[in-house]
């Protein structure tokens, strides 16, 4: 593949936890594919007091411990291009001094003016790092490009997400600005393109006439963890469907881009962001389901519920599980629910996509009591990466009993060494400017207004219930409600692919 440019990477927020544990490791595997620019050195930004060779130690302790690579002998060379500057980040003056770092930097390297500066901090800080930085003219593109990579949240709501776009554009352009969001670089999940429109077989089916209904299922087996101050403040739709399910589903439902150009493809997202329809404030309770996770015994195990968690509100009303039935107002879509779920303490950790095809119109083989008997194709996203296609045959012998069978395929039955890690492509595409996977302002925007009246309902209206249920299952009962359809119900993934949809409980 194609070397970058040569630039400085500076992370801000280099000591913290993100940069230790993907960063750094990402950067590292690059290093050692022979990826990285011909001239290229890291710079870390911090408030913590941390000297060149200190921060070298810290980041060779991280790589030993994180790596994404099994090659470990580069890692004493690799070290010798990162650097390391304390400032505070929120005092416009410091970053004088980053400036004249940067200045050094590029002097000793001979390295030309581009630079990427990463934002592995607070939110709170995302716009004010780079005002400050725009007060030293450190976003100028005249003497090379420059380019500012922000971790969601991408605001909180409508109101703060505008509010920043606006902070934001004040000083750089919608080219230099990279909303990064993991979820897009999961090779599976690019995966989702090339299955659409490479084959043949599908793209003719991809559509109203022949697709009942789609799901999206994001399922993790831990709690909130660590995280309950976060999480108090951001909750299951905020923290996965306004950003990473809702990008899936642009890739699910859009249509052929006039080509892989990073423009293009774009384009075709925010054409289906557009075309949500509006959840109504009274479509809420029969259009959205949250739950809260709470104490069971797994295995014998007990589980604390959410509110017994580290940092969470006694009588918090975070949603820990949502749930969504909605429509995508277009010539390929017009009629045809999209559902999707994400929860935390689900009986398994997966993410993946449903497409449920329409039964056939004559039942000659059809049971009383068959359910999801419909063909289905299954994008499984994580874990056990792969594409499964269900369908019925006959069972041997007399008669005409069939049975649902699968017909799947392995991402790891490629013949590849490893799969890089989404942080990997991710920074990779930075560096060669490439915007694909990241998501454009406009996208977030129109995912905020199609949220904002749920999010509002749910704050507002006492009447609308938080159902409590217990650790390990599939969440609130009343998520089945939003398939209205008497014969269908969600698929219940397990770790295995190709396992039925049975109730898989840990």
């Amino acid at each position: 593949m194609k070397k970058p440019d040569n630039h400085i990477y500076v992370i801000f927020g280099a000591s913290g936890d993100l940069a230790k544990r993907k960063l750094i490791p990402a950067l590292y595997s690059l290093y050692v594919q022979n990826l990285l620019p011909v001239k290229f050195v890291l710079l870390g930004v911090s408030r913590t007091e941390l000297s060149d060779d200190e921060f070298r130690k810290k980041m060779k302790e991280a790589l030993n411990k994180f790596k994404e690579i099994d090659d470990t002998t580069q890692i004493d060379r690799f070290v010798t291009l990162l650097y390391y500057l304390s400032i505070n980040t929120e005092d416009k003056n410091d970053y004088k001094n980053l400036k004249i770092r940067l200045e050094e930097l590029r002097k000793e390297n001979n390295i030309e003016a581009n630079t990427i500066f990463y934002l592995s901090t607070p939110p709170n800080l995302y716009s004010v790092i780079p005002k400050n930085l725009s007060a030293y003219k450190l976003n100028n593109q005249n003497d090379g490009w420059k380019r500012l990579i922000i971790e969601k949240p991408f605001g909180y709501d409508l109101e703060s997400a505008e509010n920043l776009k606006n902070e934001l554009m004040q000083d750089w352009t919608e080219e230099q600005i990279y909303r990064i969001d993991h979820y897009l670089g999961k090779e599976t999940v690019q995966n989702l393109l090339v299955t659409r429109f490479s084959n043949g077989i599908f793209e003719p089916l991809w559509n109203r006439n022949y697709i009942h209904h789609v799901e999206v299922t994001s399922a993790e087996n831990i709690g909130v963890e660590d995280r309950g101050g976060y999480y108090e403040s951001s909750g299951a739709l905020r923290d996965m469907i306004q950003n990473h399910l809702l990008q899936i589903v642009g890739l699910i439902a859009m249509e052929p881009p006039s080509s892989l150009e990073p423009v293009a493809i774009r384009n075709e997202i925010l054409k289906v962001f557009q075309s949500l329809r509006p959840i109504k404030p009274e479509e809420v309770k029969t259009s959205a389901v949250r739950g809260q996770y709470i104490s069971s015994k797994i295995k014998g195990e007990f589980i604390h519920g959410y509110r017994e968690e580290k940092g969470v509100d006694p009588h918090s009303t975070t949603e820990t599980y949502a749930a969504l039935k909605f429509y995508i107002d277009n010539w390929r879509w017009g009629g045809i629910p999209f559902y999707i779920r994400t929860g935390k303490r689900l009986p398994t950790r997966v993410t993946e996509v449903v497409v449920h095809f329409k039964e056939t119109p004559h039942f000659l083989f059809h049971k009383d009591g068959d359910v999801n008997s419909c063909n289905q194709l299954v994008l499984r996203i994580q874990p056990d990466e792969g594409i499964l296609l269900k369908f019925g045959m006959k069972i041997p012998g007399a008669g005409f009993d069939v049975q649902t069978v699968n017909m799947d395929f392995h991402y790891a039955d490629l013949a590849v060494e490893r799969i890089p890690s989404a942080y990997e492509r991710l920074l990779y595409d930075s560096m060669k400017g490439d915007s694909t996977l990241f998501a454009r302002t406009e996208e977030v925007i129109a995912a905020w207004k199609f949220l904002i009246p749920v999010l509002n309902e749910w704050k507002n209206n006492k009447s609308i219930p938080l159902h409590g249920y217990p650790a390990g299952t599939w969440g609130p009962e009343h998520a089945d409600d939003l398939i209205e359809e008497p014969n269908m119900t969600w698929r219940y993934p397990c770790k295995n692919l190709a396992d039925d949809g049975v109730y898989c409980e840990l």
